[in-house]
């Protein structure tokens, strides 16, 4: 069942490296497919992040709960795109984000130890990890850089063009989160630009 429910994550990692048939193989065994419910948790603050998950079918949010309970949201995943809170599944400490899912979720996991002995076992995707962690850190540098020199409604049109396929998935109070504006403030910008 693994070999179909793979493919995707294989057709992913064959982008950035040339694996073999045997070395499909090798990463096919060292994988395990789960399915999550709309609401559960991949990942939960405080707790280690043992997996880091490429998304099949579905979508996630990676969130932060300060001590007064408010909600911070860091990033949505859907399918074609890693998850995990990538410090915590590195350090194996406690996590800092929430992984939830916000529809019903396919996954494809390493576990971090499966992840390590999997590297000595094909070399090359090295580079693909490599690569994924340089356009992580290359994304969160350049939100940082809108969040401080872009207006709210600038950042909202950043979101719509970069994420078209996600604003139609999840709720507009969760744009408004992810933005760092309240869900008015966003129906505002949102009636702005109907009307221009």
């Amino acid at each position: 069942m693994i070999q179909a429910k793979a493919q995707p994550l294989l057709e992913y990692i064959n982008r950035f490296v040339t694996l073999t048939h045997e070395e499909e193989t090798i990463v096919l065994s060292s994988v395990k497919y789960r399915k999550y419910l709309k609401g559960q948790y991949i990942v939960q603050q405080g707790d280690v992040c043992k997996y880091s998950s490429f998304i099949l079918s579905g979508c996630t949010k990676t969130f932060y709960v300060d001590d007064k309970g408010q909600e911070h949201i860091i990033m949505f995943a859907i399918e074609d795109w890693w998850t995990s809170d990538i410090g915590s599944f590195i350090t194996q400490s406690s996590a800092d984000y929430n992984v939830q899912c916000l529809e019903e979720t396919e996954t494809i996991q390493f576990s971090y130890y499966g992840q390590e002995e999997l590297l000595k076992k094909v070399p090359k995707l090295e580079r693909l990890f490599r690569m994924m962690l340089e356009r992580a850190f290359v994304a969160s540098q350049k939100r940082i850089v809108r969040n401080f020199s872009l207006t709210a409604k600038e950042q909202y049109l950043h979101f719509k063009e970069q994420y078209p396929e996600i604003e139609q998935r999840i709720p507009q109070y969760m744009i408004a989160s992810y933005l760092g504006i309240t869900k008015e403030f966003l129906s505002k910008i949102k009636s702005e630009l109907a009307s221009e």
